[in-house]
């Protein structure tokens, strides 16, 4: 897998939602786009980016960006998460992998000695023609609007 860069088309999925609705990256075709991936749902780490975006949203929106979160989470932990902590945006419930894998975000890790795979946590900016514009994957989880709208 190659990995991707700014430049480069944004890899096209279809998948579904936290209330199982299609989606699809092409809908958001002149739109900007902050995809952020993300290991666990209602986790600290995640919680704490979540809301960072839900507190900094209407400045997302006014910068003209859509936020859609990716997980690995099924639909119903994604409903949970979001009625939890008031979240605005949609979360890709993407149980197959088939996104985590097309932007190469699925990769060993290791914790304690321990090596698994998982959800390197990985933010993408894409813009209204769906090219990456930049890559955050130094994600700092409590100020991440402010890594977005540098």
């Amino acid at each position: 897998m190659t990995k991707l860069k700014p430049g480069d088309p944004a890899p096209d999925f279809e998948t579904t939602d936290q209330n199982g609705h299609p989606l699809k990256l092409s809908d958001y075709r002149g739109k900007k786009v902050v995809l952020y991936f993300y290991p666990k749902d209602d986790t600290s780490g995640c919680t704490a980016q979540a809301c960072n975006l839900r507190d900094n949203y209407a400045q997302l929106r006014a910068a003209g960006y859509e936020v859609l979160g990716v997980s690995i989470d099924g639909e119903k932990s994604h409903q949970k998460f979001i009625g939890k902590y008031e979240l605005p945006f949609s979360l890709i419930a993407d149980t197959n992998k088939q996104v985590v894998e097309a932007y190469g975000v699925w990769q060993e890790k290791s914790m304690y000695g321990r090596k698994y795979m998982g959800t390197v946590r990985t933010t993408f900016l894409i813009d209204e023609n769906g090219l990456i514009t930049d890559i955050i994957d130094k994600v700092d989880t409590k100020k991440h609007t402010d890594q977005i709208l540098k």
